[in-house]
C-alpha cells in the first residue's frame, strides 16, 4: 500500500520560525532514501541542508526556490510505501508496523519543546510488528472506505497545519494507523476517544475539542489529518498551478533606487546590534601595540611540525592572548542576565570570531577555547573560517558564544568601536599589522605596528577592569613570553 508523507518545514534550533527555500536538491519523480538531502534552506543565522525523514518518490515540490515560510508548512510531497503485501509476501505471520504519525524524538516527530527532530543523528524510525487478524475477524477499515474528513475537505487535497487546506495527489490513500501502535486514551468532554500524543497535543495548539473530531484511522483512532481536517471548517481546497522557482531579486524604481529585502542573517544581525547598542552601555578603549615579536613568533610557528598543514597567522596570537588575559579578569567572559538581575560568569570561553559572509556578519565561536593548546586552537581557527567562506556554518556554532574578536585588519582598517556581540560583556577589535616608524631605546626604527579596540558593557566591566584587560592582551602581543605568566 502506498501514502503520500508531506515533509513539514522543521524547527533546526535556536527557536528559529521561518526559513528560506533557497534550493532543491530533488525534482518531482527522484527517488530519495531515508536522510537523503532534498533542500537547502537559510534560516537567520545559517545555511542548512535538510534530509527527508523517510524514503520513496518526490511527487511535488510544495514551496519554490526564494520563499520563505513559516517552521510547520509543509514543503515537499513523497510517495511512500506505508505497508506489506498480502499474506504470501512473507514466511511467517509477523509484519512490520509503520505509524501514520512519526514516533516523539524521531525523525520527522516531535521532540521534547514541540519542534521536530529531523537531523541526521536522531536516527532512523524504529518498527514495531504486529501479528496478522485471524482469518474471520472483522477486516479493517481501508484508506479508500474510510470516513470522509469533517470541514468539507475534497479528495485529492491534505490540510496543512495552519488550518488551510493544500493540494495533493488526488486519489492518494490516508495512510491509516496500525492497531498495535502506541495510543494515548483519555476522556474529553465525557467521551472516550483514541488519539495519539502529539495528536493531543496539535488538538490543544489549535484549541480542539478531540470529541468533536470524526475519526478516520483504524480502529476509531483519530490521525493529525482528522484534526487537521476539523480545524479548517467549510472550506474546500481549490485546484493550484504548480509555480516554478524562482529567484527574489532586488526592485528597481523608476527612479533608479533599488530596493532589496531584509532577511535572513542581515536582518537578524541589525536587530541583534540596535538591540545591544540601546541596551548595554559601551565603553571603547584604545591601545597601540609594537608586535614585531608576535609576527617573528608566527614565521616560526610556520615551519613548526606541530602547525604543518595549519594556517597561522597574527589572528592566533590574538585569539590565545585574550583566553590567557580572561583569567586575570573573568568578567570580560561573563553575562548579564537582566531578568535574574545577576552577573554570569561563564565556565568555559567560548571564543567568537566575527566573520563577513555574503550573507551578512556571522560569529562563530570555538568552543572551550581557553582550554585548547595552540595547535589546536590553530586547527579550530582553520576550520572556522573554512566554514564560514563556504556559507556552511550551523546555528549551534553559532550559539552560546561568550567574548568576540573582530579581525577588522584584514580590510587594511587600524581601529574602530564595535558592537557588543548580544549576550557578551565585550569585544575586541583587531586592527591591521603595519610596518611604522617606532621608538626604541630613543631611537627611531621600523617595528609592527597594530591598534587594539576594545568594547564593553560598562554594566558589568568598570575602566579598571577593561583597562587591566586591554593592557595584558597588548602585553602579550608585544612581548609572547608574558605568556608564561598567566
Amino acid at each position: 500500500m502506498m501514502g503520500i508523507q508531506q515533509f513539514r518545514l522543521p524547527d533546526v534550533g535556536e527557536g528559529l520560525v521561518e526559513a528560506e527555500i533557497v534550493s532543491w536538491k530533488v525534482k518531482p519523480g527522484d527517488t530519495v532514501k531515508l536522510n537523503d538531502t532534498v533542500v537547502e534552506i537559510e534560516t537567520a543565522k545559517s545555511l542548512v541542508e535538510l534530509p527527508v525523514p523517510f524514503a520513496g518518490t518526490v511527487t511535488e515540490l510544495l514551496v519554490p526556490e526564494g520563499e520563505t515560510v513559516p517552521v510547520g508548512t509543509p514543503i515537499i510531497a513523497v510517495q511512500t510505501e506505508s505497508a506489506a503485501g498480502d499474506e504470501g509476501q512473507l514466511a511467517d505471520d509477523m509484519v512490520p508496523a509503520i505509524p501514520d504519525e512519526p514516533e516523539a524524538g524521531k525523525i520527522g516527530g516531535e521532540s521534547p519543546g514541540g519542534r521536530t527532530a529531523v537531523l541526521v543523528g536522531y536516527g532512523p524510525r524504529t518498527t514495531e510488528a504486529k501479528r496478522r487478524p485471524r482469518k474471520g475477524a472483522e477486516p479493517a477499515a481501508s484508506a479508500g472506505s474510510a470516513p470522509a474528513p469533517a470541514g468539507g475537505a475534497q479528495p485529492g487535497t491534505a490540510v496543512g497545519a495552519a488550518g488551510v487546506a493544500q493540494p495533493g495527489p488526488v486519489g492518494a490513500p490516508v495512510p491509516a494507523a496500525p492497531s498495535s501502535s502506541p495510543v494515548a486514551e483519555g476522556n474529553v468532554g465525557s467521551v472516550h476517544v483514541l488519539a495519539k500524543p502529539p495528536v493531543r497535543k496539535l488538538a490543544k495548539d489549535l484549541g480542539i475539542d478531540l470529541a468533536a473530531v470524526t475519526p478516520t484511522g483504524d480502529g476509531g483512532i483519530i490521525t493529525r489529518a482528522d484534526v487537521e481536517s476539523h480545524a479548517a471548517g467549510a472550506q474546500v481546497a481549490e485546484p493550484t498551478v504548480a509555480v516554478a522557482p524562482v529567484e527574489a531579486a532586488p526592485v528597481v524604481s523608476g527612479q533608479g533606487d533599488t530596493r532589496v529585502p531584509i532577511k535572513g542573517v542581515q536582518k537578524v544581525m541589525a536587530q541583534a546590534m540596535v538591540a545591544s547598542a540601546f541596551t548595554a552601555p559601551h565603553v571603547t578603549e584604545w591601545i597601540t601595540v609594537d608586535v614585531t615579536e608576535t609576527m617573528a613568533l608566527v614565521e616560526r610557528l610556520k615551519g613548526d611540525k606541530a602547525f604543518r598543514d595549519l594556517r597561522v597567522s597574527p589572528l592566533l596570537i590574538v585569539a590565545k592572548a585574550v583566553t590567557l588575559a580572561a583569567r586575570r579578569t573573568p568578567i570580560v567572559n561573563a553575562a548579564w542576565d537582566e531578568q535574574a538581575q545577576e552577573i554570569v560568569y561563564k565556565a568555559s570561553m567560548n571564543l567568537g570570531i566575527a566573520a563577513a559572509t555574503p550573507r551578512g556578519l556571522i560569529v562563530p565561536n570555538i568552543k572551550r577555547a581557553d582550554s585548547l593548546t595552540l595547535p589546536d586552537l590553530c586547527a579550530a581557527l582553520n576550520d572556522l573560517v573554512a566554514t564560514a567562506r563556504e556559507g556552511k556554518t550551523q546555528p549551534a556554532d553559532q550559539a552560546g558564544g561568550s567574548f568576540t574578536i573582530t579581525n577588522v585588519g584584514v580590510f587594511g582598517v587600524d581601529a574602530g568601536t564595535p558592537i557588543i556581540n548580544p549576550g557578551e560583556a565585550a569585544i575586541l577589535a583587531f586592527g591591521a599589522v603595519r610596518k611604522q616608524p617606532w621608538v626604541v631605546d630613543d631611537e627611531i626604527v621600523p617595528r609592527w605596528i597594530t591598534t587594539l579596540a576594545l568594547s564593553f558593557d560598562h554594566r558589568m566591566i568598570d575602566g579598571e577592569k577593561g583597562s587591566i584587560f586591554l593592557a595584558d592582551v597588548a602585553g602579550i602581543l608585544e612581548d609572547p613570553a608574558r605568556a608564561l605568566m598567566f
